[in-house]
């Protein structure tokens, strides 16, 4: 029998499903402010490749092929549960918004260092606006807590990021009805098409369950709505009536919302009740930085026997918790331990970054200050053109980056450090610097 204690890393597919193709606004929007939620947004780009976008852009654009298309679609929304009553009044009204297939192919042309994209989503004024949002559903907080056991603060970290703790869950001038959106990638985009489908059917079952009306079911360009922005499929089958009024909404009050979030923390990332979500490390000289490799698992305990230490110098209070070595900067930056909890965060959008400024927004929304060790701030970071030939060298030497898109996220990361070890280059840490693209240049 495996250890009850460890932890699978692998994401559930649902949760990769949520946030593959799709937008958080407020965690691009949230992210870029100092002084207001609404700073930047409309320029950031998030690590799974989607981009912030006003909903002033150009929309629908009605389609003689689109007409034909609903046509064809409709024995297989119907087969799948959507009546034919709500099939015809929704899709009879709905022109596609083809802007969506600009803002589904757009690409960055700069990396944002991973320090800044924290500092811009832990800035002073998210933490000052979160601890007003502990203090006013303090209420809800405890029955969220009672219910699901998912920490309060980090809660309201993830409310924070995905919509601005709900400023920008309902702005008409960031946010676009969703339907036409989905209807415009359901029958144009050829890449996923099968995944568009099935959402925008399931927006048509939460129609049909008299939940919303098209009208009111607004959010990003790919379908994700409400204050922790929801993809249908959530809505569907995460949703919780927590307020008691009979249906399901994850705009309004932030009840459902928040305590929906929290079900699929702990039902498809598995968190757990009374656990932190990692700590701050640093190492001795005698610590090998081949262990951080984001896979190695072991408790507290051992990890403290190889030379790990909590950074702010305090015991770890529970040294039998499982967890693995994150090196987000490289051996110059901060590092951290990680347990079960982090990767729950993570299941809601698969990227390493996004669940770092969650947890660290969190911390600091309960009081606690900045990481001890600072970020390698003077190094400079890589192009995007010089990431994709890093990919593009360690893939022809036979190493997974997942592809060669021109993003540092953890396929490249454990590449790197593969590649690192095989050479004998110290520190192998996995992240991508001159020193590292200069000796795949040189064989």
């Amino acid at each position: 029998m495996s250890d009850p204690r460890r932890f699978d890393g692998t994401l559930l597919d649902l949760a990769l499903r949520r946030r593959a193709f799709l937008i958080g606004a407020g965690s691009l929007a949230l992210g870029a402010c100092s002084s207001s939620p609404m700073a930047g947004l409309g320029v950031a780009k998030a690590e799974t490749g989607s981009i912030g976008t006003p909903a002033d852009e150009p929309g629908p654009v009605a389609d003689t092929g689109f007409t034909e298309w609903v046509g064809r679609f409709r024995p297989r929304a119907l087969a799948k549960g959507v009546s034919g009553a709500t099939y015809d009044r929704v899709m009879a009204a709905t022109v596609p918004d083809t802007a969506v297939y600009k803002f589904d192919r757009a690409q960055p042309e700069v990396q944002e260092p991973i320090w800044r994209y924290i500092e811009r989503r832990t800035s002073d004024y998210n933490v000052e606006t979160g601890k007003k949002r502990i203090r006013e559903y303090a209420a809800l907080w405890d029955r969220i807590e009672a219910k699901y056991g998912v920490d309060r603060y980090t809660l309201c970290a993830l409310w924070g990021l995905e919509s601005s703790f709900g400023d920008l869950a309902v702005s008409a001038k960031y946010m676009r009805k969703v339907i036409p959106c989905l209807s415009a990638l359901a029958w144009g985009d050829a890449r996923r098409r099968s995944y568009w489908e099935q959402e925008l059917i399931n927006a048509l079952i939460i129609v049909d369950r008299g939940w919303a009306e098209p009208d009111q079911m607004i959010g990003s360009w790919a379908g994700a709505m409400g204050h922790t922005q929801w993809m249908p499929e959530v809505w569907l089958n995460m949703g919780v009536d927590f307020d008691g009024d009979g249906r399901i909404n994850p705009f309004g009050k932030p009840d459902d919302a928040l305590a929906g979030t929290a079900r699929y923390l702990v039902e498809r990332g598995r968190w757990r009740r009374g656990e932190a979500w990692g700590h701050e490390v640093d190492f001795t000289p005698k610590f090998d930085h081949a262990h951080a490799d984001g896979k190695t698992q072991k408790t507290f305990a051992q990890w403290t026997a190889l030379g790990l230490r909590r950074a702010d110098g305090k015991a770890f209070s529970h040294p039998d918790t499982v967890a693995r070595i994150y090196l987000p900067a490289g051996a110059k930056g901060p590092a951290f331990a990680l347990t079960r909890n982090f990767y729950a965060v993570k299941s809601y959008n698969p990227s390493s970054k996004y669940a770092l400024a969650i947890c660290h927004l969190g911390d600091k929304i309960r009081g606690e200050g900045k990481f001890v060790r600072p970020w390698p701030v003077d190094e400079r970071s890589l192009t995007l053109s010089e990431t994709q030939e890093v990919q593009e060298r360690l893939t022809a030497l036979g190493f997974d980056t997942g592809g060669a898109d021109g993003r540092y996220g953890d396929k490249t990361r454990g590449a790197i450090q593969a590649w690192q070890k095989s050479v004998g280059m110290t520190p192998a840490d996995g992240y991508p610097t001159d020193k590292v693209l200069a000796r795949l240049r040189g064989g």
